[in-house]
């Protein structure tokens, strides 16, 4: 398609990359614009956009803006979570009047084909501009973050129970109200997809699916012999810590009854530091971020993927998948990918059969081997992130059909 100018607006900087949302954002980005797009972002970061960050940014956009979110503990923060009738995640967003100025000037000194507005949670600065200026806009969401419930609100304690509750159908109440201006919708899955329909009141809903660098995975060549399991995810997100509890608790145990050799390597942005104390096995490897994945993917057995919440599709699995190695999943953990069980990888929703599948793959190296080898065939044919990006250029062209049509498309 014909170079669109795009604005596109996040709740955080997409680099460095420490999280499967920044991995979207990011490599989205830069496909769009190796295709020519001229792309501004806006981008509200709680903490500081350094020099290496805006010279990588810098390369892919016209224009780069960074501003500052308030501090979580900032008083109007406190006093918006307390009163307001939006969720808590949208009230630590939004009420930004830098923001929302900042964006308003934008809207009014330039003409553009495409808004692109991350989040839900991340749309409250902008929702009076684009009414204003009557501006057609595409909405993502990575979840149906109203839906994420029992990973979210599951580790508040008791006596915050209501309030959990209570700020979940803010978060039903915020989604429909957000989704039924969108001119568009975009979800990562199929499922995720028919929900967010129904919310917005069956406003046009899009999957641009989560992809991955096929390339930079290619010669990633896994280690058997390793006897390692490994789990990456950012700990910032409450379903990777809830999975990670779920199988230190849950599943390790059982794996040890059988094999004490298996060694898991737990590496991600945001660890909590009680981890380490809380299981002090000495065959738990805390390794924190890891700048280069494909480094510990290289000397590790199998991926393992106990989530169980979340929604959306997994990027460190996609990753996984690309790199070859065998993949161990509950089905929640392989949702929004057409992956057959026992061919691609290995589903299990129990802890014991989590278990029992991650010592057949350990066990049967030339069976797990062949497993790697079909999800790297799978994820290099249908989850590049060239196809994704073509996938959210047949969204926007849709709105710009619509906004041709002489109803204006509604």
């Amino acid at each position: 398609m014909k170079p669109l100018r795009i604005l596109w607006t996040l709740p955080y900087l997409p680099w460095p990359v420490t999280s499967g949302g920044k991995s979207r954002q990011f490599n989205l980005i830069r496909e769009m614009a190796a295709r020519g797009h001229r792309l501004t972002l806006l981008i509200q970061s709680k903490t500081p956009a350094d020099e290496a960050t805006r010279r990588v940014l810098g390369a892919l956009a016209e224009e780069v803006i960074v501003l500052p979110r308030r501090p979580l503990k900032h008083p109007a923060t406190l006093w918006r979570a307390a009163t307001s009738r939006q969720p808590l995640l949208t009230t630590i967003n939004g009420h930004a009047p830098a923001l929302s100025a900042r964006f308003e000037r934008l809207l009014a000194e330039q003409k553009w084909d495409v808004v692109q507005v991350e989040h839900s949670y991340g749309f409250q600065p902008f929702e009076q501009a684009l009414r204003r200026h009557h501006q057609r806009f595409v909405i993502t969401e990575h979840n149906v973050e109203s839906a994420l419930g029992a990973a979210t609100y599951g580790k508040w304690p008791v006596w915050m129970r209501g309030l959990a509750a209570w700020d979940q159908r803010r978060a039903r109440h915020w989604e429909r109200q957000v989704l039924s201006q969108a001119s568009a919708i975009v979800a990562v899955t199929e499922s995720d997809a028919g929900q967010l329909g129904a919310i917005g009141g069956g406003k046009p809903t899009h999957v641009v699916s989560n992809g991955v660098d096929t390339r930079a995975f290619a010669s990633v060549r896994h280690d058997p012999a390793s006897r390692t399991v490994l789990f990456l995810g950012n700990y910032e997100y409450a379903p990777n810590v809830d999975a990670v509890e779920w199988a230190l608790t849950e599943i390790a145990p059982k794996v040890w009854a059988g094999s004490p050799d298996v060694r898991f390597r737990i590496c991600g942005h945001g660890m909590p530091e009680s981890w380490a104390k809380r299981f002090p096995d000495a065959r738990i490897e805390w390794r924190g971020y890891v700048p280069d994945l494909t480094e510990v993917q290289a000397h590790s057995a199998v991926f393992m993927a106990p989530l169980r919440f979340g929604g959306g599709s997994k990027l460190k699995v996609l990753e996984a998948m690309a790199a070859g190695l065998p993949v161990v999943s509950t089905r929640e953990g392989l949702s929004g990918l057409p992956v057959i069980d026992g061919r691609q990888a290995l589903v299990a929703d129990t802890p014991q059969a989590m278990a029992q599948a991650l010592r057949q793959v350990l066990d049967h190296p030339d069976a797990a081997r062949a497993m790697g080898h079909a999800a790297r065939a799978l994820v290099q044919a249908e989850f590049d992130w060239s196809a994704v990006a073509a996938q959210l250029e047949g969204v926007y062209a849709s709105v710009l059909v619509g906004e041709r049509a002489p109803d204006g498309g509604r």
